[in-house]
């Protein structure tokens, strides 16, 4: 399906809606907003201020709506107050959405918007993100998983149209490690060594991961850290903020997610990373399954491992054999 057919999509499911989004002003979001702004019957963007954001979060998000034309209110929730979160555990992102999602629902009702959506696109259900579990609970609307809309489309599609958005709009504490805790000192430091960075090279993704002593770098252009012994510089500004050792991940931040499957000879294959709960993905699929057993459910060209192994066969072409991998994902149901 070509990207416009796929856009078509997303435009006649906001149509004549009253639409609520999540809003980060991110790629996902702020395209969202933008169809909606330009289809919908009605638009509000809601933005969470958890105190854990990137510098100019929040006001990046105010140009974007006042861009648009539409509704934009911002609901404050100090994260540095919830424990279950500071904690941080393997299902921090899944207690981080719960709390968000969870404002943005009684927000949206409140004001009479009863369709919620977000900007989940295709590609986050092949990622480690198990907040995505809440999106499902809250029954919100995922229009361009309903597209079947990529993030490298989604990219594709702003910058054609010359839609302005943030590359940086992901959660701080994600740059620490699990089980390790969140606090406001860890927090304040990835702020400032990352907003040092972007003030002094010309990259747009910049992440600082926090691994105690070591701080690791990642970026989305490494030649602009690599140039004219910058790296001496910020080597030298990231240790007086506390870390004895500065690392450079050589993997550049390639923002633009999109699915590869294995394909060969009429069958592929895909290995998710994170397990399956067969018990919640035998209910979204009800009488699809043709065949199961302990481990794994059987459906027609198609079988979902509990191990997060997909795997298909007699399908003709590559095309056909990853719409039809793009279909089945939605109806997962993943472990946390």
């Amino acid at each position: 399906m070509k990207l416009e057919e796929k856009i078509n999509i997303v435009k006649n499911i906001l149509k004549d809606q009253k639409v609520a989004i999540g809003f980060s002003g991110g790629a996902d979001s702020t395209l969202i907003a933008y169809l909606s702004s330009k289809f919908a019957k009605d638009t509000l963007a809601i933005t969470i201020d958890n105190h854990i954001l990137p510098t100019d979060f929040i006001e990046n998000a105010k140009k974007a709506t006042d861009s648009f034309g539409i509704k934009h209110e911002i609901i404050d929730i100090n994260f540095y107050e919830d424990d279950a979160f500071l904690s941080n555990d393997s299902s921090r992102c899944y207690a981080c959405r719960d709390l968000m999602y969870t404002q943005i629902e009684q927000l949206a009702k409140k004001r009479g918007f009863d369709f919620i959506c977000d900007g989940n696109n295709i590609s986050d259900l092949v990622i480690d993100r198990p907040g995505i579990l809440i999106t499902y609970k809250k029954g919100f609307k995922t229009p361009f998983i309903d597209a079947k809309l990529t993030s490298k489309e989604i990219h594709e599609y702003l910058n054609k149209n010359n839609i302005p958005y943030s590359r940086s709009t992901t959660c701080l504490a994600t740059r620490i490690p699990t089980d390790t805790p969140t606090t406001y000192e860890k927090i304040k430091r990835i702020s400032y060594c990352e907003d040092y960075i972007l003030e002094n090279t010309n990259c747009e993704i910049v992440k600082v991961r926090d691994n105690g002593k070591i701080g690791i770098i990642e970026v989305d252009n490494l030649d602009e850290i690599t140039k004219e012994n910058k790296y001496n510089q910020i080597n030298d500004e990231l240790k007086r903020q506390g870390f004895k050792k500065v690392a450079l991940d050589l993997s550049q931040i390639d923002d633009d997610e999109y699915i590869d499957i294995d394909y060969d000879n009429s069958s592929f294959s895909y290995k998710l990373p994170y397990t399956i709960n067969l018990e919640n993905t035998k209910k979204q699929l009800g009488d699809k399954i043709l065949s199961e057993s302990k481990d794994k459910i059987g459906l027609e060209k198609i079988s979902i491992s509990e191990n997060g192994l997909i795997e298909g066969h007699d399908l003709e072409s590559y095309e056909i054999a990853l719409n039809t991998f793009m279909e089945i994902l939605p109806r997962l149901r993943r472990n946390i």
